[in-house]
């Protein structure tokens, strides 16, 4: 690791934009699911506006990964898929304020989140460039989108009140229509790759890392296990709501502490131990995440939710900022977007795609329809996460330390 400082403005740059780019959907996200209710559309309606994301997932991190890596500068890539995400996010939320057919507002959040899709792989490879030490410094730029999430979530509920209001969803827009504008003050990121085939700029040589086992079991178990994360985002706030929180979203935000103190002891700890073992301890807190969230479902109260939500940020943390820094380490530099695009196709597109789908299928069947309520619910989809931790834990092998220090 070195022990080189990155200049002070391209840390501030790359800080301020990860900080808008996690306020903006820290606005409107948490709150997505009771904002959609309070409207009136049902769960079904509910699953679509959730895939938005997943299928925006995969359908572009790869391919503009491809274009940054090979064609076009990085930092103004994201400064206009900010900009035009923005714009058709604020009419997503217009549609659905006026009352038009929800349908108009899950279109336009699909065309939104395509488009904004690609954003967070793309700053976390501008990143990797230009930090002098990425292990001990990107977690640290990293961070400032912790805390946008984390501030959005509390204005939420406690300044706009738009806790089940698309006023949310319009702050959330307004904060993208900033991050594009500071997008072109990152610094210069030209493309690394001189490729103009159509199969690489469609991004498929990204493809070709799965052919090394590792990688393959890295990428399936990012998969796995953003099936049962994709609950925490959508039927949290509605279990919270369920037991008699009037601040959901600003409770949600608990789980940023956690992140935040995660995050300062990522550098200390990805230099200290295996990639595999920090990957484990995240698979292990994620399923007493939910076993947390199953007490309370049984007891009735809120403790377990809220002590889970708190948990929430090391789970996370652990696992996904481990994942970036494991490719960064991993992947030939020409190809280090696209392979952070595909990490994001797998986790936000295939994983979240299947997710959404699975866990509201469980949800009616657990919740609404009276058979073991939340406790069952939690409790299938925490057993679902073990299972997944002891398939990774026999299948990754990991680097002889002989040749590559902590993988």
């Amino acid at each position: 690791m070195s022990s080189e400082r990155s200049p002070a403005p391209v840390m501030g740059w790359l800080w301020l934009m990860f900080f808008l780019l996690g306020m903006s959907p820290g606005f409107y996200v948490p709150a997505l699911t009771n904002i959609l209710m309070a409207k009136g559309l049902d769960s079904h309606q509910v699953q679509w506006a959730w895939l938005a994301g997943p299928v925006a997932s995969l359908l572009s991190p790869v391919c503009v990964g491809a274009l940054a890596d090979n064609r076009f500068s990085a930092e103004r890539l994201m400064g206009w898929i900010g900009l035009g995400s923005a714009i058709l996010l604020a009419g997503a939320f217009a549609v659905l304020d006026v009352g038009l057919s929800p349908w108009w507002f899950i279109a336009l959040l699909f065309a939104s989140s395509i488009v904004a899709a690609p954003m967070w792989s793309t700053l976390a490879s501008i990143s990797m460039v230009h930090l002098k030490s990425g292990e001990r410094e990107f977690p640290l730029v990293r961070l400032g989108g912790t805390i946008g999430w984390m501030i959005a979530g509390y204005a939420t509920s406690l300044v706009l009140n738009a806790d089940a209001s698309p006023v949310a969803g319009y702050a959330g827009a307004g904060v993208r229509m900033a991050g594009g504008f500071v997008a072109f003050f990152l610094p210069k990121t030209p493309p690394l790759g001189r490729s103009r085939s159509l199969r690489t700029l469609m991004g498929f040589d990204a493809f070709k890392l799965l052919r090394e086992r590792d990688h393959c079991v890295f990428f399936a178990t990012t998969a796995l296990l953003s099936i049962p994360l994709v609950a925490f985002y959508m039927w949290t706030p509605r279990h919270l709501e369920d037991a008699g929180d009037p601040h959901a979203t600003a409770t949600m935000a608990l789980g940023q502490f956690s992140e935040i103190l995660a995050m300062l002891l990522m550098a200390a700890l990805i230099s200290r131990f295996r990639v595999k073992t920090l990957l484990l301890v995240a698979l292990g807190l994620s399923a007493v995440r939910y076993g947390l969230f199953a007490w309370s479902g049984a007891s009735g109260g809120r403790a377990g939710l809220v002590t889970g939500v708190a948990l929430h940020g090391m789970c996370y943390t652990f696992y996904f900022i481990t994942a970036q820094l494991f490719l960064d380490r991993r992947v030939p530099p020409a190809m280090r977007t696209q392979a952070q695009g595909l990490l994001s196709l797998f986790s936000n597109g295939v994983g979240s795609l299947v997710g959404t789908v699975v866990v509201r299928s469980l949800y009616d069947y657990t919740v609404p329809a009276g058979r073991g309520g939340w406790e069952v619910y939690w409790g299938l989809l925490g057993a679902m996460i073990v299972a997944i931790t002891i398939g990774f834990a026999f299948a990754y092998v990991g680097v002889p330390a002989g040749k590559r220090q902590n993988e």
